[in-house]
């Protein structure tokens, strides 16, 4: 069985061999291989993208999955508590998830409430605040946010 990509780019149905190493990714990780869970996980990993439950939520719904809304934050959270997705906060916005877990900053484009990675060469980061009394820099995440220039 071929995956099939509609032209909104959603994934129908996995690969038997895809779903599988699914599978053993979820295992690896703590997170029992539930048919919801490897339906959304085949939207997700391996591929480079930005959501939101919502608009997860959306897509798996379109191709005919049967979830419910809680299952895909239910999901998101344990992908998340996996190292599988990572979850960033934009004031205004729902939580985005970044399929992309590795150490990388953002642009926020305003206009379009849309996330961008930041290409190339990451932005050298300098003259922290000092850190305060038994705690220590997990990361710094920087975003950019950008809005279309007035003429």
């Amino acid at each position: 069985m071929q995956t099939e990509i509609t032209e909104a780019g959603m994934h129908d149905v996995a690969e038997p061999s895809r779903r599988a190493c699914l599978a053993a990714i979820l295992r690896m990780t703590g997170i029992r291989p539930t048919r919801q869970r490897l339906d959304l996980a085949d939207r997700l990993i391996g591929r480079d993208r930005h959501v939101t439950a919502e608009a997860l939520y959306l897509e798996a719904s379109n191709a005919g999955q049967e979830l419910s809304l809680a299952t895909v934050y239910n999901t998101l959270r344990q992908f998340q508590s996996s190292g599988l997705v990572r979850e960033l906060a934009f004031e205004g916005m729902r939580s985005v998830f970044d399929t992309d877990t590795s150490h990388h900053h953002h642009f926020y484009l305003t206009e379009e409430a849309r996330i961008v990675d930041i290409p190339g060469e990451q932005p050298a980061i300098r003259d922290l605040p000092r850190v305060p009394n038994g705690y220590e820099v997990d990361r710094v995440e920087v975003v950019v946010r950008l809005r279309r220039c007035r003429a």
